[in-house]
C-alpha cells in the first residue's frame, strides 16, 4: 500500500514538472514583437532657378473676325465659292457675267481703270507685284517709280495680256475697276451673303485669314504691356503647351456681347502659334494664353512646401542641423525665391509630405 501511494506520487510529480516544463517551452518560444518602422521624412534639394509668374488670358481658337468682301463690277453674279473654301492668289473669288474676278494680294484697291503707256501709281505696282509671283515676265521697272509705285510699261502691258488670256478673258492689256479684287493674302471664305443672279457690286461674302488664330478679349489691366511679336505660351485642350506669339493688340475698347453690363469694356488680342499643325485638329477650341510677366533670375529657392510658418511671424526652413530663418521673394510654379544666413546651394530641406 505505501508502495502504491508513493508511486502514485512519483508520477504525479513528473506529471506537474512535463505540465510546467511544458508551459516554460511555450513560453521561451513566442515570437518577439516587430519593431515600430520609423517614418521617412521627405527632403528636397535648395536649387538656383530662374522664376517668373505667368499670367494666364483666356482664348479661343479660330480663323479671326471675319470681314466683308464686296464685287465693284456692274454685272451679275454667276458662280460663288463654297464657304470654308480657300482662295490663293492668283485663283477666282468669284465670277461676273461669267468671268471669272480674280484675287490679288496687295495694301489697296484698284480704284482706276489700268491702262494707257507709263501709267505710274501704287496700284500699278501692285498689278506688276502680282503678275510677277505668279510667273508672268513684266520686264525692267524704272528707277524713277517711288517706293511702291509701278509703271505701265509695254512689257507690263504684254504680260498683262498673257495673264488675261491664260484666265479666258479678252487680251487687251487694260484691267478694268472690279476685274480683279485685291486683299492683304489669301482667304478663307466664312460665310456667302447672296445667290448667283445677284448684283455683283454689293456685298457678296464674308473673309477670314487662312491661318488660325488665337482671339483673346482682354481687359486693359491684363493687355496692359502686351507687345506684338511677344513671346507666349498656349494651353490646349490636351494639356500640351505649344509656342506662340502675340500677333496684333487692338487698340479699340468694345463692350462685350450683351452689353457694358456684362463686363468691363475690352481689346482684342489675336495670338499665332509658331507651329500651324499644332492647331491642325482644331477648328475652335477654348485655351489658356500665357504670358510672362515679373522674372526673378538666379535666385536660390525651395519647393514651397519646405516653408515653415513661425509663430513669431516670418518663415524658416528646415536643413539639416535645425530650422534656418528665410526671406521669401516671389512664388512661382509651386517655388519660392528664398535668402538668409545659412542657406546654400544643394542643401537638403524638409518638406511637407
Amino acid at each position: 500500500m505505501q508502495a502504491k501511494i508513493v508511486a502514485w506520487l512519483s508520477g504525479a510529480v513528473l506529471v506537474a514538472a512535463l505540465g510546467a516544463g511544458g508551459a516554460l517551452a511555450v513560453s521561451r518560444h513566442r515570437p518577439a514583437p516587430e519593431p515600430v518602422p520609423q517614418e521617412k521624412v521627405a527632403t528636397a534639394k535648395v536649387q538656383r532657378r530662374t522664376l517668373s509668374t505667368v499670367k494666364k488670358l483666356d482664348g479661343s481658337v479660330g480663323f479671326g473676325s471675319a470681314r466683308p468682301l464686296s464685287g465693284h463690277t456692274a454685272a451679275t453674279v454667276t458662280w460663288l465659292p463654297v464657304a470654308g473654301a480657300t482662295i490663293v492668289r492668283g485663283k477666282q473669288l468669284f465670277r461676273a457675267d461669267d468671268k471669272p474676278v480674280i484675287l490679288f494680294y496687295g495694301g489697296m484697291p484698284l480704284y482706276r481703270p489700268i491702262t494707257g503707256l507709263n501709267l505710274v501709281g501704287r496700284d500699278v505696282g501692285i498689278v506688276a507685284k502680282n503678275l510677277r509671283a505668279l510667273g508672268y515676265r513684266i520686264g525692267h521697272q524704272p528707277a524713277t517709280a517711288r517706293d511702291g509705285e509701278g509703271v505701265l510699261t509695254a512689257d507690263l502691258i504684254k504680260a498683262v495680256k498673257r495673264w488675261q488670256e491664260d484666265n479666258e478673258l479678252p487680251p487687251t492689256g487694260t484691267i478694268a475697276v472690279g476685274d480683279i479684287e485685291v486683299q492683304s493674302g489669301a482667304v478663307r471664305v466664312d460665310s456667302v451673303a447672296v445667290q448667283p443672279g445677284a448684283a455683283a457690286d454689293t456685298e457678296l461674302m464674308t473673309v477670314t485669314a487662312i491661318r488660325k488664330v488665337i482671339t483673346v478679349s482682354a481687359e486693359l489691366d491684363a493687355a496692359a504691356g502686351l507687345t506684338r511679336g511677344e513671346h507666349v505660351t498656349v494651353t490646349l485642350p490636351d494639356d500640351r503647351t505649344v509656342k506662340a506669339r502675340i500677333l496684333s493688340v487692338g487698340r479699340t475698347l468694345a463692350s462685350p456681347a450683351g452689353g457694358v453690363a456684362d463686363g468691363a469694356p475690352k481689346l482684342t488680342v489675336l495670338v499665332t502659334v509658331d507651329k500651324p499643325a499644332d492647331l491642325a485638329k482644331l477648328d475652335s477650341a477654348d485655351v489658356k494664353v500665357n504670358v510672362a510677366g515679373k522674372v526673378a533670375k538666379n535666385v536660390l529657392a525651395t519647393p514651397v512646401e519646405a516653408l515653415v510658418a513661425l509663430t513669431e511671424g516670418g518663415y524658416a526652413v528646415q536643413g539639416p542641423d535645425g530650422l534656418i530663418g528665410v526671406t521669401t521673394g516671389m512664388f512661382a510654379d509651386g517655388w519660392v525665391q528664398v535668402s538668409g544666413p545659412g542657406l546654400a546651394e544643394g542643401m537638403d530641406v524638409v518638406v511637407a509630405s
